[in-house]
Formats: C-alpha cells, sequence, structure tokens
C-alpha cells in the first residue's frame, strides 16, 4: 500500500470529499485523484500540507504505514491568529466523536468480557 492509499483511507475518515480535501491542503482540483489513478507517489510538499492541516493524522503512518492512522495524544490547541472558527469546531467535534468512540468501544469490551465470563461459568 502507497502513501496515496493511505490519503485516500484518512479522507474517508474525515468524511469529506477528495475535492474538499484537496483544497484543504492547498493542491489543485483533482490532485489526489490523479494521483490514485495513476499510483504515483505524492510530493513531500503535500504531506508538509496535511501535517499542517491535520496534525491528528500520523505522518509515520501516512508515510510508512506503521503504526496508528491517529495520533493518540493529538490535543488540537487554540490559536485565534492561525485558526478560523470554522477550525475550532470541527476540531471540537473530531474530539467529541474519538472520546464517544472510545468510550463505546469500553462498553463493548464490557460486555463481551461479561458474556464470556458467563459462559465459562456453564
Amino acid at each position: 500500500m502507497k502513501t496515496i492509499d493511505r490519503i485516500m483511507i484518512f479522507i474517508e475518515h474525515l468524511n469529506i470529499s477528495v475535492r474538499q480535501f484537496d483544497l484543504s491542503i492547498g493542491a489543485s482540483n483533482g490532485y489526489t485523484l490523479r494521483m490514485k489513478k495513476n499510483n504515483a507517489s505524492v510530493g513531500s510538499d503535500v504531506i508538509e500540507n496535511i501535517a499542517k492541516k491535520y496534525p491528528e493524522v500520523s505522518i509515520e503512518w501516512l508515510v510508512t504505514g506503521r503504526g496508528q492512522m491517529l495520533k493518540e495524544s493529538f490535543q488540537p490547541k487554540f490559536d485565534p491568529e492561525a485558526s478560523s472558527l470554522e477550525n475550532v469546531v470541527e476540531k471540537m467535534i473530531f474530539n467529541k466523536m474519538q472520546s464517544k468512540k472510545k468510550t463505546s468501544f469500553k462498553n463493548q469490551l464490557k460486555d463481551i468480557l461479561t458474556e464470556l465470563k458467563e459462559k465459562n461459568k456453564d
């Protein structure tokens, strides 16, 4: 799997269109789809722009495929000079969604463990 494939996975995770993603990182309209279609390498400037716009993504994962897609320790910092209200709200929503996913995962794990304990009693 190449970097462009992982970028497509990340775009899907963001739940935005490829066009929106291209615009968000300052790439030309259609850039990502052209790279995907041609199975081409992504330029370091594009990776740098992704890192700046989406600090939650692990660059190691993006480039090599090692580790997790998202940084576990990601905590967006509010910088009124660099952030628009839309970006702040977007990051807040992202954090809420991540928190809910973790809670859901923990609850599912708890249910499975309880179920396994019940089966072991039999």
